[in-house]
C-alpha cells in the first residue's frame, strides 16, 4: 500500500491504494489533463457512502471497463 496526502476542498487527506491504482490515476489524470489533486477531488464530490480509497478504486475500474468495451 502506498499512502498519499492529497488537498480537497481546502482540507488534506491521506488515502492508502495500492501502487497499480496511483499508476492508473496518473494516467487518467495526464489524460484529462488534469492533476491527481483534481481528479481525486472530482471523484470525492460524485461518491455516495463508502471511503474514498474504495471510490478511487471503484473509478479506475470502471475507467478500465469503460475503455476495453470500446476495443
Amino acid at each position: 500500500m502506498q499512502k498519499r496526502s492529497i488537498k480537497i476542498g481546502g482540507h488534506s487527506t491521506s488515502v492508502a491504494l495500492e501502487p497499480a491504482f496511483w499508476d492508473e490515476l496518473t494516467t487518467i489524470a495526464r489524460t484529462r489533463g488534469v492533476s491527481i489533486a483534481s481528479l481525486v477531488a472530482e471523484i470525492d464530490h460524485r461518491r455516495g457512502a463508502g471511503n474514498l480509497a474504495s471510490a478511487l478504486r471503484l473509478f479506475v475500474l470502471d475507467t478500465l471497463r469503460r475503455k476495453i468495451s470500446r476495443a
